[in-house]
């Protein structure tokens, strides 16, 4: 009697390239390019799958993110500058060039602080706002559909241990990371 291999047991691309190492160094531990190899992959594919969908409503992913941003940080929909920045970790001159092409394109505004002159906001114009709802609708659909492999519990238990790992490099909210900028 012949065991059947279930797919999610079939080697993959990884699997072959630690075979060729275990050959050539059996000296080594190439476990981690295991994992890391399978991340930067998945990276890869999930990237192209996420850029298509928000091509279908006219954004970019760096578009969609500067949109999505202000979106979820709640009515009246505007950060400073600088909470953009920490929450994208990009540099200021970056920003500054996705703001006017954003702007350009009617989805933000600038506008002052209210309690402070010298302060700015970037705020989603009612057409940013639009536009980021409806891409958000597909890119959560989307991401439902590069997930559908795995079952909830996985989910939870790949997001728990992506939490865990993540936190090696970042700092949990509150603790002196995102949005400590002064803004």
């Amino acid at each position: 009697m012949t065991s059947r291999r279930k797919p999610e047991d079939a080697p993959d691309h990884v699997d072959g390239i630690l075979a060729q190492w275990a050959r050539e160094r059996p000296d080594l531990d190439t476990s981690p390019m295991g994992i890391l190899g399978r991340l930067g992959r998945l990276n890869r594919h999930t990237g192209r799958a996420i850029e298509a969908a928000l091509g279908a409503t006219g954004l970019q992913p760096w578009e969609f993110d500067v949109l999505a941003t202000l979106r979820r940080a709640g009515p009246p929909y505007a950060l400073s500058p600088g909470a953009l920045i920490g929450s994208l970790m990009i540099t200021s001159g970056t920003m500054t060039n996705r703001l006017d092409h954003l702007e350009r394109a009617g989805l933000v505004r600038r506008e002052p602080k209210p309690d402070d002159r010298r302060g700015l906001l970037v705020a989603l114009t009612d057409a940013g706002r639009a536009r980021v709802d409806h891409a958000l609708a597909l890119h959560v659909a989307n991401e439902h559909r590069l997930l559908e492999g795995l079952t909830a519990t996985e989910r939870a238990q790949l997001a728990a241990l992506l939490r865990r790992w993540l936190r090696m490099f970042e700092p949990p909210p509150g603790d002196g990371g995102e949005g400590k900028s002064g803004d």
